[in-house]
């Protein structure tokens, strides 16, 4: 398979480039969907609070003067209209909008847009094709469908931190809001769906996302284990109990590389490549069931890492890809941002921004041969569109002028 080329991709607009999206919201799960949508070309307008904006714009702890590093990438493909939702003559300009939209992305506690008039039958009166998009803590119903949610709780209640960590430490977390993109993709994938059953059938529908379905839905076997076993898997380091070797292994030059050699054959092959091919003799190491049990697999770790402090990193992974074990190094943004692989796939991209110059940031997935997405732009100025999306809905100049003085933009 080939790499899309720089042409290519500057040749199409994107594969969702004939669908229009209205986003609501702010934070990371609804605008990270929408930054999915976006990256393959969706016709994208974004609400944000006149004069404030997103707290994307500001979020994160490493910024330059004040303003967030975050924002030219979750904001990117965007274009981004001030229009105060609290007042009617917003609410107005949002239906009129949306008589052409294909998806409403909205991100709101439920019952907000309830509370401006805008129930799910009233969106769908004025456009019976519109894809209503509604992604919250809980879910739209359910006992705690009204609370408050964020992604931190929703991880914690869904299943995921109980398994992060260590046994005799407090539950962690995964280093990022892995709730709120898990998600806006499951949301950005419901919408797909969505789109695809309107071509069938001519009408729109409500997806409807809670934080605590995404995690859930993420923990692979944890509830079936539970359910048929009663086994309630908990916290392991860094192991992972049943597959061995497979770890983070120490280096001589001060480095760590992970090694997932627990299937059999593979498993032949490093013992080979270390030296060691009698231990496929030992009846503790000569099976993958053998070498999952808690014993066996200590020692298999600790033969396997007195091996690698022997060697640099860059040589021990030289080695373990000639042998085709998979290996890597655990690498920091500096060390991603300077890989050649991710260079040469696009997935870490250097761009133009507003306010930062040129800047790295992460590319598009997945890759497409014929219709491949694009950072048309990184995210844009607040309200920076306002004027021309309105225009474009039919709203004259001065109508624009007198909105804008009475506080609605």
């Amino acid at each position: 398979m080939t790499a899309p080329t720089a042409s290519t991709a500057s040749a199409t607009a994107g594969p969702l480039s004939d669908i229009r999206v209205v986003e609501l919201g702010s934070f990371i799960a609804g605008p990270y969907c929408g930054q999915l949508l976006a990256d393959m070309g969706a016709d994208l307008v974004k609400f944000e609070d006149p004069g404030k904006g997103d707290p994307m714009r500001q979020w994160g702890f490493a910024k330059k003067d004040g303003a967030s590093v975050w924002w030219p990438v979750i904001g990117r493909n965007k274009k981004s209209v001030t229009i105060d939702l609290r007042k009617s003559q917003g609410q107005d300009i949002l239906r009129r909008l949306l008589k052409d939209a294909d998806v409403l992305l909205e991100n709101f506690r439920p019952g907000t847009l309830e509370k401006w008039g805008l129930t799910v039958e009233a969106l769908h009166a004025i456009n019976p094709k519109l894809i209503i998009a509604r992604v919250s803590g809980y879910g739209q119903y359910g006992p705690y469908a009204e609370k408050a949610g964020f992604a931190a709780v929703a991880e914690a209640m869904g299943g995921m931190r109980t398994i992060n960590g260590y046994p005799d430490r407090l539950p962690t977390r995964t280093g990022l809001s892995i709730g709120d993109t898990l998600a806006g993709i499951y949301t950005a994938f419901g919408i797909l769906a969505a789109l695809h059953q309107r071509s069938r059938d001519g009408k729109g529908q409500v997806i409807d996302v809670g934080l605590t379905d995404a995690i859930l839905a993420s923990i692979e076997g944890v509830i079936s284990e539970y359910s048929v076993t009663g086994h309630v898997r908990g916290r392991t380091g860094l192991t992972s109990p049943g597959f061995a070797p497979s770890n983070i292994y120490p280096t001589l030059d001060g480095h760590h590389i992970v090694i997932g050699a627990n299937a059999d054959t593979i498993c032949k092959r490093l013992f080979a490549v270390m030296g060691m091919d009698f231990l496929m003799d030992d009846p503790r190491f000569a099976t993958h069931g053998a070498r999952g049990q808690p014993d066996n697999q200590a020692e298999i770790d600790r033969i396997i890492g007195d091996w690698t402090r022997t060697k640099p990193r860059d040589e021990l992974l030289k080695l373990l890809d000639g042998a085709s074990v998979p290996a890597g190094g655990v690498n920091d943004a500096a060390a991603v941002a300077a890989d050649p692989h991710f260079r040469a796939r696009d997935m870490v991209i250097e761009v133009d921004t507003p306010g930062f110059g040129r800047m790295l940031m992460q590319g598009i997935v997945p890759k497409l041969t014929r219709t491949p997405g694009a950072v048309r732009w990184t995210g844009a100025r607040l309200g920076e569109h306002t004027d021309a999306v309105l225009k474009a809905a039919g709203y004259s100049q001065d109508e624009i002028a007198a909105m804008r003085q009475g506080g609605v933009l």
